[in-house]
């Protein structure tokens, strides 16, 4: 799959939340994982048995002018307000930083504004802050992944994924300098 992926919460406070979120990024493929004003303090281990510190870049934040994200990189907030996109109807950018709100609240007017589109999960009620990252990164995937179409029963064939069908060759400028932005 083209593109990258990173994600993150604004105002994590809970270890274990922060330590399966994590593991879940690492799981699922994420570039990078990051945090606005972060309260946790305590051990990650726990919850996070694939050691994803040391294999998935980690930035931390203070506060949201000092976010740095790369060039290109949308903005993707995942809150369940009222203008929100449901998820399952949302077309992933192909570069993107996800980013949720802190256990027991939403993300903060500040940061829903940076964000270059809103998302949310189509539940009765707001769920744990690791699972509702797990739930945008696997939709992440089996939307932007090639997979085989679903059978039309339970018990039907699943079809082979047909062969890629190249295209011509696309043209790219090489004047394009590789800068971060600011939030």
């Amino acid at each position: 799959m083209r593109g990258y992926f990173g994600i993150g919460v604004e105002g994590l406070s809970k270890p274990l939340n922060a330590g399966n979120l994590y593991r879940s990024a690492h799981a699922f493929g994420a570039s990078f994982v990051f945090t606005i004003g972060a309260a946790y303090k305590a051990d990650i281990r726990k919850s996070d048995t694939s050691a994803s510190e040391g294999q998935v870049p980690f930035y931390e934040f203070e506060e949201l002018d000092t976010v740095r994200l790369p060039k290109g990189c949308s903005l993707v907030g995942v809150e369940i307000t009222e203008e929100a996109v449901a998820l399952p109807s949302f077309c992933h950018p192909r570069c993107a930083a996800y980013i949720l709100g802190m256990e027991r609240g939403s993300l903060s007017p500040a940061v829903t504004q940076c964000c270059d589109h809103v998302v949310k999960i189509p539940t009765n009620f707001s769920l744990n802050v690791a699972t509702a990252g797990a739930i945008v990164m696997y939709d992440r995937l089996i939307s932007l992944q090639r997979y085989a179409a679903r059978p039309v029963t339970p018990m039907g064939p699943v079809e082979p994924l047909p062969d890629h069908v190249f295209g011509e060759p696309l043209r790219r400028r090489q004047d394009q300098p590789q800068e971060s932005q600011q939030l």
